[in-house]
């Protein structure tokens, strides 16, 4: 939750993006030039008492370089310093990599850059910063039209995800689909919220826990900034986030998590971008060739779910955010759910509502799994499932899903002792054979009856029920395109 002095600031700098994205300068480029100038600045209060840290930042290109000029100087040293910075190891060339100055009028530049320098940031506490730059993310999130909500996780689903998995000091957890980093600064705060860190779990917490991937450049970059506001890393290290495409890397494969938490993204197909001899660009579906994967398919999201189980220790656990196609998808998807379910215990199943991510028409379920040594015999006794979508409606913005939303699930998890838990209204297990048994080894299981099927009086607001139809349609259109594209290609 803000403060009341970090709600001014994330208020201060975001009516500053109303004025910029008058002049077309998009909420991504605003928040991507702030991570550039907010680095600088604070790298300057670090350098100097009571923190007199070395920088690694040459004179001519740290933050007074660019105070001391005036807006018609400014754009072309700007760019200077953006060029220099990318070509710099450890934290410092991660977060400039390819960096680019997106705010073209010199003026509204040394209008950013006056606006930064008023505030002292490293003066105000970790939790101060993360607030104001989370809060950020967020309202960038929120922006449709951006498609940045991809790599936006609801911060209370995740909240109830690490509090559900409790993890312990000095174990170290992996996110293969990292976005912004929701899931590391979650896993952050449990551990100093619930533990008394000793001084080496304290550095083990800082420097040794986490290790993400992130594909997409820009939100690397936000994902790096955003640890390093939450006091994850230094200014000299080595950021733990990579910029790869996980399910090619080869890092981290063997390194065995203890934990790994992921939201992996929506899209479905896995492709390459290929020009012809003509020119032409297009996009061609391709399946990752891996050994160590049970079933070869094109499907990105089987690929993620396989690919997490491979960066588990034998004892680790994971939590992954997956859509209802992986529950039920035959042929290649049938094959990999028996296999997850013999090899791991698959112990719980969280079915969640619609309307809490950015990509309309997503639904969407948590996988809870421990891995487990070899065996000749299925690990997965039964799987505990936990309804919070039957007769619920969220929306992202008038009635948003609270982490009160997620208490009851919390409760009936059972985190002291998940071996004993007991069956409620919404809480149902589902045996081995039951799933066995089921078409397809399907996983996707419901029983409560949908009331705003035959309830006319209680029908959800206009807006709620327009967005819901939405999201059912476009769910139903994505539906046929795989119908039509699996008959088209024979896919098993």
């Amino acid at each position: 939750m803000a403060t009341n002095h970090s709600a001014s600031i994330i208020a201060k700098v975001w009516n500053y993006c109303h004025l910029l994205r008058d002049e077309g300068i998009g909420y991504g480029d605003y928040l991507e030039q702030l991570t550039y100038l907010l680095f600088l600045k604070m790298a300057d209060e670090y350098s100097k008492p009571p923190y007199s840290r070395p920088t690694n930042i040459p004179a001519e290109y740290n933050w007074e370089s660019l105070t001391r000029r005036n807006a018609a100087e400014l754009e072309r040293h700007y760019l200077t310093i953006l060029r220099e910075l990318g070509q710099q190891p450890g934290m410092l060339g991660q977060i400039f990599f390819k960096a680019q100055n997106k705010i073209q009028n010199p003026a509204q530049l040394h209008r950013l850059v006056q606006m930064i320098d008023e505030e002292s940031w490293v003066g105000m506490d970790v939790d101060v910063k993360g607030d104001i730059y989370e809060g950020l993310l967020e309202k960038y999130a929120a922006d449709t039209k951006t498609g940045a909500g991809q790599y936006f996780t609801p911060r209370p689903l995740i909240r109830a995800i690490v509090e559900v998995m409790r993890p312990q000091p000095r174990k170290t957890m992996a996110d293969p689909a990292c976005g912004t980093g929701g899931f590391f600064l979650a896993y952050h705060d449990y551990l100093t919220q619930h533990h008394r860190l000793d001084k080496e779990e304290k550095q083990f917490l800082r420097y040794n826990t986490f290790k993400g991937w992130e594909i997409v450049p820009s939100t690397a970059r936000m994902c790096i900034m955003n640890l390093f506001l939450h006091g994850i890393g230094d200014l000299n290290s080595e950021p733990p986030v990579i910029r790869k495409d996980s399910l090619l890397s080869t890092e981290g494969r063997g390194s065995g998590f203890d934990y790994v938490l992921t939201n992996p993204p929506f899209g479905k197909k896995s492709s390459i971008t290929i020009t012809t001899d003509e020119g032409i660009q297009k996009k061609e579906g391709f399946a990752y060739q891996r050994q160590d994967f049970w079933a070869t398919t094109s499907n990105k999201q089987l690929n993620f779910l396989q690919h997490v189980r491979t960066l588990l220790k034998i004892d680790g656990q994971a939590a992954v955010v997956v859509p209802d196609n992986v529950l039920f998808e035959g042929g290649v998807g049938e094959t990999i759910r028996k296999k997850l379910l013999q090899s791991t215990d698959v112990h719980t199943i969280l079915r969640l509502p619609t309307g809490l991510f950015y990509a309309q028409g997503v639904k969407a379920n948590v996988i809870f799994f421990d891995n487990k040594p070899a065996s000749k015999d299925p690990w997965t006794k039964e799987v505990w499932y936990y309804d919070l979508r039957t007769n619920k409606h969220f929306t992202l913005v008038t009635q948003k899903m609270q982490y009160e939303d997620l208490q009851d699930f919390i409760r009936c998890y059972n985190p002291e002792n998940r071996h004993q838990r007991e069956e409620s209204e919404r809480f149902r297990k589902f045996t081995y054979q039951d799933i066995l048994a089921r078409d397809k080894t399907s996983l996707d299981i419901f029983w409560l009856k949908d009331d705003n099927l035959v309830d006319l009086d209680n029908l959800p607001d206009p807006d709620e029920l327009a967005l819901e139809i939405i999201e059912n349609l476009e769910a139903s259109l994505e539906s046929f395109r795989e119908i039509v594209e699996v008959l088209g290609k024979g896919e098993a």
